[in-house]
Order: C-alpha cells, then structure tokens, then sequence
C-alpha cells in the first residue's frame, strides 16, 4: 500500500463510522443508457452522470446516526421505511458534467480510502466513456475522504492529471491544516483553485456556502436552459433517518450544532421549491426532489 493510500484509510478511520427557496426545474430524459456504474441524465443541455464509487455500511450505534438517541430510536425510523435496522447504507457517487470543452466532476469518491468497499470510480468512468485524463475541472465540495480520497493514486500521482481542483478557500484552508491529509495536499497543491462563497467556478455551476459539516462545505447549483440541479453534498447523508429528523445530531459533522441548524434549513428550502437535487450518499443514483413528510421530510427518488 503506497503513502497515500495508507494516509486515506487513516483519515477514514479518523472520521466518526460522516437559503433561500430556488425555482422549481422539470428533468429532461436521459439520452444515454444507463450501466451498473454510470447513470446518464441531463439538465438542460448538459450531459451529466451519476458516478457509482462505492457504498458504505454504517452500523445504528449513534456514533454517526442520532447521536445523542438511541439505536432503538434510530431503528424505529427505519423500520417504518422498511429499512433493514441494524445499519444504514451508505452510497458514495460523485457527479459528472460535460459542457462543450468541460468536463467536470463533482467530487473525486473514495480512492483506496474505503478499502474494497470504495474505489470503483475509474471503472465507472470508462462506463460512461470518459478518460481520467479528459476531466478538466474537479470541483470538491468537502476534505473528507470519500470525497477527496480519488484525487490521488495508491502511488501518489494524480487522477486527473490535467483538471484545475476547485474548492472553497474555507475548505482549502481546514485541509492543509489536517496532518492526517498532509501528503494528499502536498500532491494536490499544484493543482488547486480555492474560491470565495457564491463564486461561479465552471460555465453554469455556482458555488454556495453551507458550512457545519465542515469549515467550507460546499453545494453547487447546475443551471442550464431554464432547468437546475442542486448539488448537495453531505447535506444528508441517509434518505430516510437524516430526512426524518434533520435536527438529530450527525458524528460526521465537524459542527454538529451548525451541522443540524443547516440540514433543516436547506431540507426545509428544498422541500418548499421542489428543486431538483443530488445527493452524493443516497441510493444510487440519487437524483430526485425533498418532499414535506408526516414526520420531518421524505425522499423521492426520479424514475
């Protein structure tokens, strides 16, 4: 195992087990078929895919779910979701966008971060036809390691060796003072762009603010003909319990209280447009609308 590696699976080890309303935008169909690994949509006229990294299972011991709660609470949410209660699943799918010359992706996943459980993300590139080194831009919205983890290989080069990595400078500055990411930083160093909040960091993508998960937590909203798609990030990380009750702690958040505070309120915007969003942990592919629930929020996936 190279430096690297070793240093991401000690981050991920290090991890706890992690507004305004916006106009309302209607999907256009998918043109391309889908794979096990990539899932093609547009928005708008951008080609866009959900890139399937990986998964995660995250047990119900309130070390990451309902923290403060108890594991029978917790499993009570779910089991009136019909979810399994004895853990939550996790998925990790980065985002893909070509425009013209651009191709950019949303977060880098896993890399060797997550062991076997991770690092499927090459493949599920060629899936949608893209080389590593076609992608010019990479755009992070957190330092955590399944989304910073596949910007560097096992022996230290880059991924994407001809992409700009873009993140927020809040974000830069929390990960190069993070010793467990020294050597991600040191590679990556060349490469990155920090930016201020509400910056416009590629053709159609904006950049917002919303920190408590970590220091420069970011979303990115995709506009495009009319039609949007939030980003989310790590807003929520589960589709049932972290809708359910936004306000229950969360062991990744670095903020928990900030973390909580903002869950609610961008669940609470998301609901209230019925924009459509992206989220980066929910089942594959994770596209779909936030809907006012008899209890808290529910999920409603597209197709």
């Amino acid at each position: 195992m190279g430096a690297v590696a070793a240093l991401l699976l000690a981050a991920a080890a290090c991890t706890p087990a992690e507004n305004a309303k916006r106009p309302e935008a209607k999907p256009e169909a998918a043109a391309l078929v889908a794979s096990d690994g990539a899932y093609p949509f547009k928005v708008g006229s951008l080609q866009a895919y959900a890139l399937l990294d990986g998964d995660n299972l995250v047990p119900n011991d309130n070390s990451v779910f309902g923290v403060g709660q108890t594991p029978d609470a917790v499993a009570a949410v779910l089991a009136v979701a019909g979810q399994p209660t004895d853990g939550l699943a996790l998925s990790i799918h980065p985002l893909l966008v070509k425009d013209g010359d651009r191709t950019v992706l949303i977060d880098a996943g896993a890399g060797a971060a997550f062991g076997d459980k991770a690092g499927k993300l090459a493949a599920s590139l060629a899936e949608a036809g893209v080389d590593p080194a076609a992608i010019t831009d990479v755009l992070i919205s957190h330092g955590h390691p399944d989304h910073v983890g596949g910007l560097v290989a096992a022996d230290g080069a880059l991924t994407y060796p001809n992409a700009t990595i873009r993140m927020s400078q809040a974000e830069w500055a929390s990960l190069q003072a993070n010793p467990e990411m020294a050597i991600l930083v040191q590679a990556i160093a060349p490469k990155v762009q920090a930016f201020a909040p509400g910056a416009v960091v590629a053709p159609g993508i904006t950049a917002i603010a919303l920190a408590g998960h970590t220091p420069g937590h970011t979303l990115y909203e995709i506009a495009s003909d009319g039609q949007r798609l939030l980003y989310a990030g790590d807003t929520a990380h589960h589709f049932v319990v972290s809708l359910a009750h936004p306000e229950w702690a969360m062991g990744y958040d670095g903020d928990k209280v900030a973390g909580a505070a903002r869950r609610q309120a961008e669940l609470a915007a998301l609901a209230a447009s019925g924009e459509r969003v992206y989220f980066h942990h929910f089942p594959f592919p994770g596209i779909g609308r936030v809907r006012q629930g008899a209890e808290g929020y529910v999920w409603v996936p597209e197709g």
